[in-house]
């Protein structure tokens, strides 16, 4: 008898140490995976030429929570820009404020994860020294075109002038009679007909004194020998 109950009692302990045991491995695989505010991260970043700020959850018991965000003015008077729930994962769940932040500005991210977590993710947030520009590049310079060279213009060709001799119109010129030799002179000097005829009368004159001029220096030349 004394040896069964010994045996019962050993059995008893053994339970008892084992079923404690299981208790403390489920406290701490319990805690473990309980989300704490280690979980949360912010980051302001650019969204093309817009400020945003992204707070990340990466508990991945994956418990609701709570993002607040503020911003912290000159003076230490804070704004309160908003909230959003969120509910982690392993992989990270992010939430994204829309912020035209400026640089160098301070903000308070408080995360509210009940049972769990109530507080401020440490340090805070400080955004970068350079705003937010757009990403699209900066179109290059077109090249000017090059002028094509044109081609000079072509002077209109004078139209000849037409010559006296060629006024008159064309097949004109082989009917027309030459005139005679004798009348060329008359219509050049404007001569009338009876030019001929003086200059008959001229010549017999000049035969007429020089015979009279003959006769009359032999008449002298005989009185003279007498």
């Amino acid at each position: 008898m004394s040896i069964s109950r010994r045996s019962a009692r050993r059995s008893v302990r053994i339970l008892g140490v084992a079923a404690a045991s299981a208790a403390v491995v489920l406290g701490l695989s319990s805690s473990a995976s309980a989300c704490v505010i280690g979980d949360f991260k912010a980051e302001a970043k650019c969204d093309g030429a817009k400020g945003v700020i992204v707070v990340t959850d990466t508990d991945a018991s994956g418990t609701p929570a709570t993002i607040s965000l503020f911003r912290t003015n000159n003076g230490g008077v804070e704004k309160q820009i908003g909230q959003q729930e969120v509910k982690g994962s392993a992989q990270g769940t992010s939430v994204t404020f829309s912020e035209k932040w400026k640089p160098n500005a301070t903000y308070r991210v408080h995360v509210t994860a009940s049972p769990y977590v109530d507080e401020d993710i440490a340090g805070g947030l400080t955004t970068p020294a350079a705003t937010c520009t757009s990403e699209s590049p900066t179109p290059a310079p077109s090249a000017s075109p090059k002028p094509t060279p044109s081609a000079p213009a072509q002077s209109a060709t004078p139209t000849p002038t037409a010559s006296a001799s060629s006024s008159a119109p064309a097949g004109t010129v082989g009917n027309v009679p030459s005139p005679a030799a004798g009348d060329s002179n008359l219509a050049e000097t404007g001569a009338s007909s009876n030019t001929g005829l003086i200059a008959g009368i001229a010549g017999a004159l000049v035969v007429v004194g020089g015979g009279a001029v003959y006769f009359g220096m032999r008449r002298r030349g005989a009185r003279g020998n007498g």
